[in-house]
């Protein structure tokens, strides 16, 4: 049963960099779509970024486009979010999400994932 492990959360300033990880236990990530998504205070959780297997595709939300990168190390079982250019709206619980199936333009949508993280707090504030 594939679990999956978040990391990398905490407190910036605006304007500052974090880079989130997320890894597995009881089964490699290869094979998996991994997305990333988050959940402010009082809002739905939202995608925000993707990555495939296969073909390395990737997808972001509009509004961490040029400053947010998906990627994944294969080698250490392992995708990354660096986040650049952090704000104030940024401030979320973000949650890695994975699944068998790509599901290209809907990758957004939480019910396309069978497995999910706990969650990494990220807080930005001066």
């Amino acid at each position: 049963q594939l679990q999956l492990v978040e990391s990398g959360g905490g407190l910036v300033q605006p304007g500052g960099s974090l880079r989130l990880a997320c890894t597995s236990t009881g089964s490699t990530l290869d094979g998996y779509t991994v997305a990333w998504f988050r959940q402010a205070p009082g809002k739905e959780r939202e995608g925000v970024s993707c990555i495939s297997f296969t073909t390395r595709s990737t997808n972001y939300a509009d509004p961490v486009k040029d400053r947010f990168t998906i990627s994944r190390d294969d080698a250490k079982n392992t995708i990354y979010l660096q986040m650049n250019s952090l704000k104030p709206e940024d401030t979320a619980i973000y949650y890695c999400a994975a699944d068998r199936v790509y599901y290209g333009v809907s990758w957004y949508l939480n019910t396309a994932y069978d497995y999910w993280g706990q969650g990494t707090q990220v807080t930005v504030s001066s």
